[in-house]
């Protein structure tokens, strides 16, 4: 066996094969990046948009209708954006719409995840995804049946 060439393998490295390892390296780093770069673009949020413009107020129209936004759900109104962003990064948001909590409910809540779930800050966003939960998924008044009463049961 010659040392100077050969390895325990028994092959010869030569540029030839050090060149394809180089680019199939290259490849499947470019293919990781594009994949991560696709990724990232998915928690984008969409942009507002003006109606006055025919062509993007259709498109938006297939995004929201009757005032709920048709892919995640959310009620849409001054804040949601906020929503989609932030609270969409770590849960369902069927986990928003089917809670209910008064402001100080909801900042309880964020105070929770903040210390258990590792939520960032939200800083001054805070005040107004607050004021969003609190409007659109604030207490209700009643979230069960009222009991029956007054009724005459008859017996089978």
């Amino acid at each position: 066996m010659n040392k100077k060439h050969d390895n325990q393998y028994g092959f010869k490295p030569s540029s030839k094969w050090l060149s394809r390892g180089f680019d199939v390296s290259a490849m499947l780093l470019l293919f990781l990046f594009v994949g991560l770069f696709l990724y990232a673009f998915q928690f984008l949020p969409e942009a507002q948009v003006s109606s006055s413009n025919p062509k993007i107020a259709r498109q938006t129209e297939k995004l929201v209708e009757d005032g709920i936004h048709l892919k995640s759900g959310l009620i849409v109104d001054k804040g949601y954006q906020l929503i989609l962003n932030n609270c969409g990064a770590c849960h369902s948001y069927k986990l928003v719409t089917q809670n209910s909590a008064s402001a100080e409910g909801w900042t309880e809540t964020i105070r929770w995840m903040q210390a258990t779930q590792k939520l960032w800050e939200l800083g001054e966003n805070e005040a107004l995804i607050v004021a969003y939960l609190a409007k659109n998924y604030g207490v209700k008044k009643a979230s069960r049946r009222l009991p029956l009463d007054k009724v005459e049961w008859y017996e089978l």
